[in-house]
C-alpha cells in the first residue's frame, strides 16, 4: 500500500495543510471537514490529521504494507483499504480519516 502525495522534503519541514475527508464520531458519512499536513522526519513522513474541533492524530507512513501507524506510539489506529485508491484510518474514538493511497497486493 502506498500513500499518494506524501513526498518528503527536508527533515522538520511542514507542508501546508490540505483538506481531508473524515467521518467524525457518531456521523454516518464522510465530509471534507478535516485537514492533513506532512512533515519529513528521520523516521519517515509523518502526517498530522486534524479534526475541526482541534483534535489530531499523528501518523507515520510505513513501507511494510500497512500504510500508516500511530507515529507517537499512542493509541493504535485501524487501517482498512477502500477500493484501490484510498485507505480509511480509524482511531479508538471513532474518527475515521480517508487518505489517498494506492493499494497494492
Amino acid at each position: 500500500m502506498l500513500l499518494a502525495a506524501c513526498s518528503g522534503g527536508k527533515d522538520g519541514q511542514v507542508s501546508d495543510a490540505s483538506p481531508l475527508d473524515c467521518r467524525l464520531p457518531g456521523k454516518a458519512t464522510f465530509e471534507r471537514l478535516c485537514q492533513v499536513d506532512r512533515m519529513a522526519t528521520p523516521d519517515g513522513t509523518v502526517l498530522t490529521v486534524r479534526r475541526p474541533d482541534g483534535g489530531f492524530q499523528r501518523l507515520l507512513i510505513v513501507k511494510d504494507g500497512r500504510g500508516v501507524i500511530a507515529a507517537d506510539g499512542a493509541i493504535p489506529v485501524t487501517v482498512k483499504p477502500v477500493g484501490g485508491e484510498a485507505i480509511d484510518v480509524t482511531t479508538s474514538d471513532g474518527t475515521t480519516w480517508q487518505l489517498p493511497a494506492r493499494v497494492t497486493k
